[in-house]
């Protein structure tokens, strides 16, 4: 997801993060935190494709509504860097993408041992700028 966000910053039309969640420096390299709660379930094996979501009231929380997911939900030429990144780093293994983003500044910048600090939007867009 790292990878992704920083595709979207520097190659997307709008030069916007593709997603508002926050990126933090972790022990093995970046997290999305929200994300990693979500798919930890799997471990190293696949993830299934989603059938349907819970959308949540931001009003009154406690209600929720089970929404059929489709592809359009995300844009089609969103879908397509995303797809983009996806492929591009899908033959590295989990030790290549720890050494290439433990050599990052927005990674080693941001990371504390223990600490989970957040990496920034701004750090990623002037390192993959540069």
């Amino acid at each position: 997801m790292y990878f992704i966000q920083a595709y979207f910053l520097i190659n997307s039309e709008r030069k916007e993060p593709c997603f508002g969640e926050k990126i933090e420096a972790w022990d093995f390299g970046p997290v999305v935190p929200e994300a990693y709660r979500e798919y930890k379930q799997y471990g190293g094996g696949d993830i299934p494709t989603i059938a349907s979501y819970l959308e949540f009231n931001e009003e009154t929380p406690w209600e929720t509504e089970r929404k059929k997911y489709t592809a359009h939900l995300v844009a089609r030429k969103d879908r397509r860097l995303i797809d983009e990144v996806v492929n591009r780093f899908s033959d590295y293994t989990a030790t290549d993408l720890v050494n290439l983003t433990h050599n990052q500044a927005p990674w080693k910048d941001a990371y504390v041992r223990n600490q989970n600090n957040e990496i920034t939007v701004d750090a990623i867009r002037k390192y993959f700028n540069e």
